[in-house]
């Protein structure tokens, strides 16, 4: 039985979200579990989730693999929340809506969990842009 769409395709959110991690070496879109799963070899970002304990959900907000050294710390944000499923795994909520979004923070996040998952050849890529 496939998963019911949770994500509106009109979001003005998913569509910068969608410019920043597309803009990435190798990335790529699908859907699943009926959400946006921004990937290259595995996935490095994930439009949408929930907390299992409480049933929330966060519709309109990025689940992203950060940096061990910087996970606790992260957590510590009031915008951030422990995802259900994918938290134990390392991974992080940043609720888009939580406030005023800054999105060169949002690419921030988004280039760091690109690094903890993506290929070292894109990484490398990715390193070039740079330059």
């Amino acid at each position: 039985m496939p998963h019911p769409v949770m994500f509106d395709e009109n979001d003005p959110l998913l569509a910068r979200v969608r410019e920043l991690a597309l803009a990435l070496p190798g990335a790529g879109e699908k859907i699943s579990h009926g959400r946006p799963f921004f990937h290259t070899k595995t996935a490095f970002a994930v439009y949408g989730g929930s907390v299992k304990e409480t049933g929330r959900r966060y519709s309109r907000s990025l689940v992203l693999k950060p940096d061990a050294s910087e996970r606790e710390a992260l957590l510590q944000d009031a915008r951030t929340y422990y995802p259900a499923y994918m938290g134990p795994g390392g991974w992080i909520g940043f609720d888009l809506e939580s406030a005023t979004v800054d999105w060169d923070e949002v690419a921030e996040l988004l280039d760091m969990s690109f690094r903890v998952t993506a290929p070292a050849r894109l990484v490398r890529e990715l390193d070039a842009r740079a330059g």
